[in-house]
């Protein structure tokens, strides 16, 4: 004879079943990340709701960020978060510009990777900043097992030029599509709060 659970059993395994399931989505494949601040412009928006692929660049043990099952490395103009070096307890998102070994130079705003000139269609550049303290940097070369980021919003970004180099251990995902984007400008409580949607936006892969 099988004996019926209670509906308040059923009810609560069912909510500890999905709780365990969004927590192990949450840590190992992806999480949802938004964007406070204008450092990745023109690429993302402030008030952009973003999703993260923390299983591209492999498994990590929770808590160190020691890598078990290493699939794809970091590679040159992919846009990661991380663990902000200065504060481990705060998320930056910078697009990835140096690998071990890398040497980084900026000549006039011009990014140069091992002394050559390297594409980078994404930046934003103020054409009256050419003579900025953020306009010249380096040579630095990258150490192994660290990375050097910078923000496409070149003249408004604390980065890698300021604050060193992200440690491999510290990256937490890929960013790889927008699922939500709104003009926080508008004030919450107001119908000009739907009309700010960016409908234009959600959906779109992240390069």
């Amino acid at each position: 004879m099988i004996k019926n659970k209670s509906v308040v059993r059923e009810y609560v395994e069912a909510i500890l079943i999905a709780a365990i399931l969004a927590l192990f989505i949450r840590t190992f494949i992806i999480q949802a990340f938004k964007i406070p601040s204008g450092s990745m412009l023109p690429t993302l928006l402030i008030g952009d709701h973003l999703l993260v692929n923390k299983f591209k660049y492999g498994v990590k043990v929770p808590f160190t960020g020691t890598t078990i099952l290493p699939f794809k490395k970091p590679v040159r103009g992919d846009i990661i978060v991380f663990r902000y070096p200065r504060d481990r307890s705060i998320d930056y998102i910078k697009r990835l510009i140096g690998t071990p070994g890398d040497t980084i130079e900026l000549r006039n705003q011009v990014v140069l990777v091992n002394g050559e000139k390297v594409d980078d269609p994404y930046a934003w550049i103020d054409p009256n900043s050419l003579r900025s303290p953020k306009a010249t940097f380096g040579p630095v070369t990258v150490p192994e097992g660290s990375y050097f980021v910078m923000g496409d919003n070149r003249n408004n970004s604390s980065d890698s030029r300021f604050w060193g180099f992200v440690d491999q251990k510290d990256i937490l995902g890929n960013a790889f599509i927008l699922y939500w984007s709104w003009d926080l400008k508008k004030p919450l409580i107001s119908i000009g709060r739907f009309t700010s949607i960016r409908w234009s936006r959600i959906g779109d892969i992240i390069h």
